[in-house]
């Protein structure tokens, strides 16, 4: 695998996994990891993410980047985004210089190499596509939305597209190559029941603390959405795209963001614009995963 990406992200409990599959995978090369509010503020997500990083054995460049929404994911992910289990998530220092030039000046750098992730709401990246870089992304692979109209958020929405609508819109008509992986995968194909996390687990201190840092979560998803355990959404996202075979079944369509409800429509007439996952290999999902968090 020879794989360049950059990653934007609301660091959180399942971002913070993500991070750890792209961070440990062999052959990937993560060269920036862009910070935008979402699960928690931005200036906690820096922390999230800088400590994962650190937690991973890489020196990856962490970048502050926008506040599009206001409406943050504490009641799911804790008041510090990584299940309020203790951890010294402060006193790290993010690179100088703001998220959205960084990311510029890589795509520049490199025209035609990079994979662009994006595990949160897209405010970082829809002001990035306005400044014209969308040909010169190999591609773009996109946690958010959903292809069931089944939201996680509201009754057809989901949150990354929830927290900034107007963003998320400008991000599906950049004309770059998109793939979609919307809630609806994770709740189907990334599911891990308590037998699973204890399987997790027992890979090692990364497994534990992956599993640790949903403490939160785990409570959510019993209340709310009903789950077996707790499902993780932008791991099976950056999972797409470490390795396109973990998709596996894709429908061509259009994306059309409702402003009012934040519903995400796949118009399959027309001028589609992106690839939408509708099912995935949990099994090489799952391999990815423990591949990278054993040891």
């Amino acid at each position: 695998m020879n794989l360049k990406l950059l990653i934007d992200t609301d660091t959180a409990s399942d971002d913070a996994v993500a991070l750890l599959l792209a961070l440990r995978t062999p052959g990937v090369e993560v060269d920036a990891i862009t910070v935008v509010a979402g699960n928690v503020e931005v200036e906690q997500g820096v922390q999230n993410a800088l400590y994962t990083v650190e937690l991973a054995g890489k020196s990856t460049p962490v970048y502050a980047g926008r506040t599009g929404t206001t409406h943050f994911g504490h009641a799911v992910h804790g008041n510090d985004g990584m299940g309020d289990i203790g951890l010294p998530l402060s006193g790290r220092d993010p690179a100088p210089g703001d998220a959205v030039d960084a990311l510029e000046r890589l795509i520049h750098d490199a025209p035609g190499r990079y994979t662009l992730v994006t595990l949160g709401p897209m405010t970082n990246i829809a002001a990035l596509m306005e400044r014209g870089v969308a040909p010169m992304l190999r591609d773009v692979v996109i946690m958010g939305g959903t292809s069931d109209d089944v939201g996680n958020v509201a009754p057809h929405a989901e949150y990354n597209v929830w927290a900034d609508p107007q963003a998320a819109a400008t991000m599906f008509a950049s004309g770059a190559r998109i793939t979609m992986v919307g809630w609806d995968v994770s709740r189907t194909y990334a599911v891990f029941a308590p037998a699973d996390q204890d399987e997790l687990r027992a890979l090692g201190p990364l497994g534990a603390f992956s599993v640790d840092i949903q403490k939160t979560l785990i409570e959510f998803c019993r209340t709310k959405t009903k789950l077996d355990g707790y499902d993780l959404p932008d791991p099976i996202a950056m999972a797409v795209a470490l390795d396109r075979r973990v998709a596996t079944q894709t429908v061509r369509a259009r994306i059309e963001i409702d402003p009012e409800t934040a519903q995400t429509h796949l118009r399959t007439e027309g001028d589609p614009q992106c690839d939408v996952v509708v099912a995935a290999s949990r099994e090489r999902f799952v391999a990815l995963l423990r591949d990278a968090l054993r040891g």
